[in-house]
């Protein structure tokens, strides 16, 4: 076996850590295969022989990727990435830190889009991923306490958000089977007070492929594109949170991962890539 093809055992034994870590930070299933393929393109390029821990390594690439990818992501919606980090730090039990990372899912991606992005990969690589800060600090480009204040202060703002998780699951599954009952039906204000002002949805190429438009913005705009429609689809789990499918000759076809806060939609993620939806876990509901 050449050294490529160990390299390429390497890397695929740990597509799943970076790919849990791309979409932790990103919060689209798309755009995290896009930032470890990248990923994987950097390492064919690069000379790795004294690299010690490879999974390390690339991680810290990963982190990378995403971070120009959160970037670009604010310029185009003309959003300062400026941070300031002269707040203090405080002091987290990590027995709590622990719980709030584990608590951290579909739910919450949304409350982390609202940091910048040095804020949310601080708090993604460091309280979840238990990534030094000093390794951090190097990915975002700034000194090892500043990398530290970036997560203390997502922190603070996702604790101030985090749902009640013995309730949250049921919530969310009571929200999607409403907003499904009112797609259907055609329920144009129905729709509208189940939707966040802000609410977004995006599909893959594949969806879009399908007919889907690739990114619509605004709740009226999402209540006009599924007013009527989503007959088909079926209440699901999707790696345990509620969502919905589509199916076609008893095979998924297109799954509509939703984020909720609160008692808002305020995302959708319509994933339609045949490999994409073969690494989900999904288990049709009784509507």
């Amino acid at each position: 076996m050449d050294e490529q093809d160990v390299l390429a055992q390497r890397f695929e034994a740990d597509r799943p850590h970076l790919r849990a870590v791309a979409y932790r930070v990103l919060g689209s299933i798309t755009e995290a295969e896009d930032a470890v393929q990248e990923a994987w393109l950097r390492l064919q390029r690069s000379d790795t022989a004294a690299v010690d821990n490879l999974t390390g390594w690339l991680t810290t690439v990963v982190g990378r990727v995403c971070l120009d990818m959160l970037r670009a992501r604010r310029s185009r919606r003309e959003e300062s990435i400026e941070t300031q980090v002269s707040e203090p730090v405080d002091v987290v039990d990590p027995e709590h830190e622990a719980v709030l990372a584990d608590s951290v899912g579909l739910a919450l991606l949304v409350v982390l889009d609202a940091l910048t992005p040095a804020e949310r990969l601080a708090f993604v690589l460091h309280d979840m991923f238990a990534v030094p800060f000093d390794e951090i600090a190097t990915i975002v480009g700034c000194s090892s306490p500043a990398a530290r204040q970036l997560a203390s202060r997502a922190r603070r703002r996702v604790q101030g958000s985090t749902p009640d998780q013995r309730t949250g699951g049921n919530r969310q599954r009571e929200i999607v089977d409403a907003f499904l009952a009112a797609s259907r039906g055609g329920e144009f204000d129905a729709l509208l007070a189940l939707l966040d002002p802000d609410v977004v949805v995006r599909a893959d190429a594949a969806a879009v492929a399908f007919g889907a438009a690739a990114e619509v913005v605004g709740a009226h705009a999402v209540a006009e594109t599924f007013s009527g429609r989503a007959r088909a689809a079926r209440l699901a789990l999707i790696d345990g949170a509620a969502g919905a499918v589509w199916t076609q000759g008893g095979k998924p076809r297109v799954v509509f991962a939703f984020t909720v806060v609160g008692a808002k939609v305020v995302g959708i993620e319509m994933l339609a890539d045949p490999d994409r939806l073969a690494a989900l876990d999904l288990v049709t509901l009784d509507a």
